[in-house]
């Protein structure tokens, strides 16, 4: 190999100098990782080893990913300690390739062990390991007073794959004037605290506190509903990702790009039919989560679709007279008239007509939250809806999308014919349910720990659940 010390690092292809620029240990050229100009560079000349300018790691792609050389670990080392050095106390210019090594203003090194450390970890060689039988990450929650409703979604945050992947690799970066008062911050210390080992019942009492604290609606020993927890914690949330002043700003959270957003935002379009000129209005708007309303609501509900009769439809089997998940999705996103007593102002017609609104999924977000409307609150009632809904293990979206308006009829459902397009497709993974009245009642949730193992938490106490158990509960 020839080290050789470059004049100006831009890539040859597109002349940028961002975008993890990589250099070929080869020859002398410059690609954009980003962009895959390396990688194309790389395939045609044969090329198959380059480093990255910003931290100095090795490339291979024949491995397709970085590799360790104890060496070139060395040369990096030294290279960004000259730059550092060069940048810190005298005025000389510094060469392109050691800025780039260090990045602008951000002091970057590797993690070694200290003697301590090494002497720990030689004494115990035993490592965790995830099995089957592993029940790290299963861990009770203390009751502190009717808040049933706050631990039942906090167990079902906690087993969200990518939020745990976030807090778990420490990727959380507080930007709030007062750590003590961030929320993301205790939701790191409860994932860390949850998959500690430890078995006795955690006690959330900080979590508490802060809800108390930037949700006062939900503040007191009173009875709370979960749904309502779960918007107002993703909203706290959303906002201390970026610091509240500037969260309270990003009031639109499909703008955001906050672990929050990035997760559980979604787009829900909302298309307006003029029923004179049949012109179509389009707005998009972001979403958290669905609420999906029940038979034996005071909403006029529709029957029951094609599929009652025994056979199975996106996974949910059918028993005669039960209503689905899919049957409230269909219902959700079926035309709607609005009759005369809702004219809106058609921009074709430029007066007021009456005019259909159809709701579809724009984009679908990461993690989808359906919340069944079991409680009911009008002028004259105020009652839980028992309905069972039945709901699948996995749940395929492509007929609610908005491209795939076009191939429904008045709402109905058609099976797409591409069956091997996996992108709308989801696996459940928490089911939050709720036992009793409105009046006085319990939360408990099932939450998946491994592929197809299933427990049920109630508040402190974890046990052993069967699908069954999951499928049959009033989700």
């Amino acid at each position: 190999l020839l080290l050789f010390q470059a004049k100006s690092c831009i890539c040859h292809m597109c002349g940028a100098h961002l975008n993890r620029l990589h250099s070929c240990l080869y020859c002398v050229f410059f690609g954009c990782f980003t962009k895959k100009h390396i990688h194309e560079h790389a395939k045609t000349k044969r090329h198959n080893l380059a480093i990255d300018l910003l931290y100095g790691g090795i490339y291979c792609f024949m491995c397709q990913d970085y590799i360790y050389d104890k060496d070139m670990e060395q040369i990096a080392k030294e290279e960004q300690r000259k730059a550092w050095k060069l940048q810190a106390f005298t005025p000389t210019v510094v060469s392109h390739y050691q800025c780039t090594m260090t990045g602008i203003g951000e002091k970057y090194s590797t993690w070694e062990p200290t003697k301590r450390e090494l002497e720990l970890l030689r004494h115990n060689p035993k490592r965790r390991k995830i099995t089957t039988n592993c029940t790290i990450g299963l861990r009770g929650l203390i009751n502190l007073g009717n808040t049933c409703f706050m631990n039942c979604i906090v167990q079902a945050l906690t087993h969200t794959p990518l939020l745990r992947d976030f807090f778990l690799s420490d990727r959380h970066k507080c930007e709030m004037q007062s750590p003590s008062s961030c929320l993301v911050c205790e939701m790191s210390t409860l994932f860390q605290e949850f998959y500690s080992g430890h078995r006795s019942p955690h006690i959330p009492y900080r979590l508490l506190h802060l809800v108390w604290t930037h949700a006062r609606h939900l503040a007191g020993y009173e009875q709370q509903d979960a749904h309502e927890f779960l918007i107002a914690a993703l909203d706290v949330l959303h906002r201390h990702c970026k610091g509240d002043d500037n969260g309270k700003k990003a009031n639109n959270p499909n703008h955001c790009n906050c672990i929050i957003d990035q997760i559980f935002t979604g787009g829900l379009q909302s298309d307006v039919t003029c029923q004179v000129c049949h012109g179509v209005s389009t707005t998009i708007d972001p979403f958290w989560d669905i609420s999906l309303d029940l038979p034996g609501s005071s909403t006029p509900f529709w029957p029951l679709s094609p599929g009652s009769d025994g056979s199975v439809v996106n996974g949910e089997s059918h028993v005669s007279g039960t209503t689905t998940l899919t049957d409230c999705l269909r219902r959700f996103t079926r035309p709607e008239h609005l009759g005369s007593s809702a004219k809106i102002k058609c921009s074709g017609c430029h007066s007021y007509q009456e005019s259909t609104k159809q709701l579809t999924m724009k984009k679908l977000p990461i993690v989808a939250c359906f919340h069944l409307k079991r409680f009911e609150h009008s002028a004259k009632l105020r009652r839980k809806i028992t309905t069972y809904v039945s709901f699948p293990l996995e749940l395929d979206m492509t007929p609610f999308m908005a491209s795939s308006k076009e191939s429904r009829m008045n709402g109905q459902y058609q099976q797409p014919t591409d069956s091997l397009n996996n992108d709308n497709k989801y696996s459940l993974f928490a089911v939050v349910n709720h036992q009793g009245t409105l009046e006085s009642g319990h939360y408990t949730s099932f939450i998946r720990q491994h592929k197809d193992q299933w427990f049920k938490c109630d508040d402190a106490i974890i046990t052993k659940a069967s699908i069954k158990d999951v499928l049959d509960s009033e989700g």
